[in-house]
């Protein structure tokens, strides 16, 4: 399968979870303070319209001959949300209650519909996993920020 048709089914992935906010198949970015915003404003109760998005990326791609023809192909995969900080509505929960049902969604299904294998190869951690969050600035605007990563795998 091609690295086009697992971003395809990733992206599906993440739209099925609840309230979570504008998906971008790949990393958006505008000069434009103002119609940068917009490619990530949500609106959705209980807050008011706000910054609510997600974006993936394709960070990393191995390849292994595993027998006559047959090549397994893992993809490494960044998916960075971000969501406006709250207090009110207690936003860092409700960020963390986001990253949680993504990992729950993926981990339910793993190869995306059918889109991917199972087979893996290595001793790494499966699954999403969180590997940095934090507030930024995004948008011109204080953010929870998140990156989760994962992996797919398919043959050649």
């Amino acid at each position: 399968m091609s690295v086009a048709t697992h971003r395809a089914a990733l992206v599906a992935l993440l739209n099925s979870v609840p309230d979570i906010g504008r998906v971008h198949e790949f990393q958006r970015y505008s000069r434009e303070e103002s119609v940068f915003r917009s490619l990530y404003i949500y609106d959705a109760p209980p807050m008011l319209p706000h910054l609510r998005g997600w974006q993936v990326s394709h960070t990393d791609q191995e390849r292994r001959t595993l027998g006559i023809g047959r090549v397994l192909i893992k993809n490494a995969w960044t998916v960075r949300g971000y969501l406006v900080f709250n207090d009110e509505h207690r936003s860092e929960l409700v960020f963390d209650a986001l990253c949680e049902a993504i990992a729950d969604v993926y981990q339910a299904d793993p190869t995306l519909g059918g889109v991917c294998t199972a087979e893996m190869f290595g001793e790494g951690p499966d699954g999403v996993q969180k590997v940095g969050a934090g507030p930024v600035v995004f948008c011109g605007v204080l953010c929870n920020s998140a990156a989760l990563q994962l992996e797919t795998w398919g043959y050649a």
